[in-house]
């Protein structure tokens, strides 16, 4: 049975996907081997096979980890008892925030998705789903309500703010004149000028 942990306590499944994502980030997916991760993790094969099915489970999971976290975060905001506008604003924001914090995985992610097995990728794409429509539900919301402009739809406003995120990998740098909030606040209040009634 492989060790759980190591000296400073780091799970094993938490040091294979910080190896992985570092070096499927500065090599690319494809070019990185299973030997490579497990030496960079510092454990066997075996331990990777205990934990991981593959090279592929282990892409796969280095998105689902932050795509989890939006999500939980979104529906903490989605469920709040605030008004629309502040919901969106929240959660417009905070998404952004969060794929700063893990720009790695999103550019990963963004560059090897293709290289998915079809059924990650289905897995994949349902879950990017969900998180989208419940953001389009928020949208929804402030639309019926007359908070927000119906002259754009819903999935139109999505697309655009989550198409913005999706290239934050290719512009974005920490050492830039940008903190990841003043972007996120940039990018929710341009989504929310556009809503404007």
């Amino acid at each position: 049975m492989p060790r759980t942990t190591d000296g400073d306590g780091t799970p094993v499944p938490q040091r294979l996907l910080a190896a992985a994502t570092r070096l499927f980030a500065e090599q690319g997916y494809d070019r990185t081997s299973v030997q490579e991760i497990v030496e960079a993790a510092g454990v066997t094969k075996g331990a990777l096979y205990h934990y991981f099915g593959s090279k592929d489970d282990l892409l796969h999971e280095v998105y689902a980890r932050v795509l989890r976290l939006q999500q939980e975060r979104l529906d903490a905001f989605a469920d709040a008892d605030e008004p629309i506008e502040k919901r969106v604003r929240d959660a417009a924001a905070d998404v952004v925030v969060t794929t700063i914090e893990n720009l790695d995985d999103a550019s990963i992610f963004f560059r090897s998705m293709h290289q998915l097995s079809p059924e990650k990728n289905k897995q994949v794409r349902a879950e990017r789903r969900r998180y989208h429509e419940r953001f389009r539900a928020l949208i929804e919301e402030g639309q019926r309500t007359g908070v927000f402009t119906k002259e754009i739809p819903a999935d139109l406003v999505v697309d655009y703010h989550f198409g913005s995120i999706h290239h934050l990998s290719t512009w974005y740098r920490p050492d830039g004149p940008l903190s990841p909030q003043e972007v996120a606040d940039h990018l929710a209040g341009l989504l929310l000028r556009a809503l404007r009634p």
